[in-house]
């Protein structure tokens, strides 16, 4: 098959199939979710986070101009447990995590739209490190991102899952001075496996499709008054190779993607925290994507619990 053919409507949906439209805008890991104490892994016991919010975008082409009949409007909600031992490797603490995400999707593609719930990609981590010193804190980590999320073929309104594997290893810091200022971030390189069963529409035959790999990150700056933090917080994200259907690049198709289909974004906004005197953290916060390319754009807006337990 010569791909250079490809039609702007079976462009649509390799565009939103390729990266999976599920989780807030196309990927298995909820950009924006982390910022506060990024990098400062808790003590070891048991935690429980919950993530809730919901995002809405626009689909945006290689020059980040919107590209017409394609929105995105989900809600999310991922419950994420965490346990940490007293077991040290490297000087480090060792724990695990375990990330089990709903969604409630709704896409609209060339004037019909499809809602659909149920689980996403369900992310388990068995190797979390963690050191700390008095005002610097750091930790690695290996995701480890199943394709357990409903995916429809041929059907990218019908999919909340990418129906790939993917290893994601991550890197975060937290640095907080004495008066209270915080910087934090978290790295990450997103390593996708071809997804197998890509159709351009139902009842076409079945093709490989692989997306190109992704580096992000989420960042947070801000200042802690007693229980209290405000601050900027937001996400960047940039493919850093071509999105491939057959083993071949992607060729451009004007006015939906430029060649290869690498996508890119930058979002920021405004986050507050709460911590009470047991532990328990409250985040909410709004994140506005000011940039987008070969990807959807738009608003998310989250609230975050962490509780001990």
């Amino acid at each position: 098959m010569k791909f250079r053919q490809i039609t702007a409507a079976a462009a649509l949906a390799v565009l939103a199939t390729g990266n999976a439209v599920a989780k807030e805008g196309g990927d298995q890991y909820p950009n924006g979710a982390e910022g506060w104490l990024a990098g400062a892994v808790p003590p070891p016991g048991n935690y429980f986070l919950n993530y809730f919010g919901h995002y809405g975008g626009k689909l945006r082409d290689g020059d980040g101009d919107k590209v017409p009949g394609a929105e995105v409007d989900a809600w999310f909600e991922a419950m994420r447990f965490i346990k940490m031992t007293d077991t040290k490797i490297f000087g480090g603490d060792w724990g695990m995590h375990l990330v089990v995400p709903l969604v409630q999707q709704k896409v609209k593609l060339g004037g019909d739209s499809k809602t659909v719930s149920g689980v996403g990609d369900i992310t388990f981590n068995p190797i979390i490190i963690a050191w700390h010193t008095k005002n610097l804190h750091w930790t690695v980590a290996m995701d480890i991102n199943m394709p357990t999320g409903q995916y429809k073929s041929g059907d990218p309104r019908k999919s909340i899952g990418t129906n790939y594997w993917s290893l994601e290893p991550i890197f975060a810091a937290t640095w907080l001075s004495d008066d209270g200022w915080e910087l934090s971030g978290k790295f990450m390189y997103n390593i996708k496996r071809k997804n197998k069963d890509f159709r351009l529409a139902p009842g076409m035959p079945k093709m490989d499709y692989e997306s190109g790999d992704e580096f992000h990150m989420d960042y947070v700056l801000g200042k802690h008054f007693g229980p209290w933090a405000v601050g900027l917080a937001g996400y960047y994200l940039k493919q850093t190779e071509n999105d491939k259907l057959e083993g071949e690049t992607l060729p451009e198709v004007p006015g939906v993607w430029s060649k290869g289909r690498k996508g890119e974004v930058f979002a920021i906004g405004p986050s507050v925290s709460y911590t009470n005197k047991n532990g328990t953290m409250f985040i909410a916060q709004w994140q506005h994507e000011t940039e987008a390319e070969n990807r959807f754009r738009g608003d998310k807006a989250l609230f975050k619990l962490v509780l001990p337990f």
